[in-house]
């Protein structure tokens, strides 16, 4: 291969983020189209070298950058806005003589920040084998409300609102009150409006028309943004039983003996 040939690749990624966002970015000097999405230049991004092989070890691959595109801020990292937004790169000729050249995918871990700089490692499909294939046993469900195990039926659960108040720390006030006692608790809050907006957060509990985040929103809440709320689940035999009816469905062992059971003596 000469050497004008290979001065014309360079190296390309595509970002689908978990909230719907595709951005495209190219080591190129130049923005390229390349199937009808932009991909701006940004020659800051520097990719590590990228391993793969035909074993059963995860791809590895890492992304350090400048903070200098307006697509990817360091106020949206430390959000948490890109994680687990999926990540292809590639190689392609910009003269447009040749096919792009798959490089690697995966999803975005851990991000760390420096001095005005960022560095995301990408996880490749093949970590997805460091995952256990067999659960533990225990005492709560182990399902998620309304998921494929659980079964229980989500249309009636998820209700529209609008933050009325905020302490500025994690307790809000809605305009509306929960349907039952502690309806939200263990469950989402889902931002629609202001700063927040496509970032989700998880909900401690309930109590009529306020609520308890587990940890304080990512940006400051100003006016009255609108929210979307899932209804959680204490993940309790007795919870299952009485409000959801659905113990048939219960993924847990609440009567099996636990570790305890080691401890105990006669007459215990």
């Amino acid at each position: 291969m000469s050497a004008d040939t290979v001065t014309t690749w360079v190296l390309c990624w595509r970002i689908d983020r978990r909230d719907g966002v595709t951005i495209g970015l190219t080591g190129h000097d130049h923005d390229l189209w390349i199937d009808e999405l932009r991909y701006r230049a940004a020659p800051g991004l520097v990719p590590s070298a990228i391993l793969r092989g035909d074993g059963l070890d995860p791809d590895l691959m890492d992304a350090s950058g400048a903070l200098t595109s307006a697509a990817i801020a360091e106020r949206d990292l430390l959000a948490g806005r890109w994680d687990g937004a999926s990540v292809a790169a590639f190689a392609v000729d910009w003269t447009g003589e040749a096919a792009p050249v798959p490089l690697g995918q995966g999803v975005i871990g851990a991000v760390q920040l420096g001095e005005g700089g960022f560095t995301a490692e990408l996880r490749g499909m093949g970590a997805l084998l460091d995952q256990p294939v067999a659960e533990e046993t225990s005492p709560d469900c182990r399902a998620s409300l309304g998921d494929r195990r659980c079964r229980v039926a989500m249309a009636g659960r998820r209700r529209f609102a609008r933050v009325a108040a905020w302490d500025g720390e994690v307790m809000l006030t809605l305009d509306t009150a929960e349907p039952v006692a502690n309806a939200y608790g263990q469950g989402r809050l889902i931002w629609l409006g202001g700063a927040n907006t496509g970032l989700e957060s998880a909900v401690a509990r309930s109590e009529g028309n306020r609520l308890w985040l587990s940890a304080t929103p990512a940006f400051a809440i100003e006016g009255t943004p609108l929210i979307e709320l899932v209804e959680g689940c204490d993940k309790r035999l007795e919870t299952c039983l009485s409000r959801f009816a659905n113990a048939v469905n219960f993924r847990g062992e609440p009567f099996l003996p636990g570790i305890d059971l080691l401890t105990r003596y006669p007459g215990a």
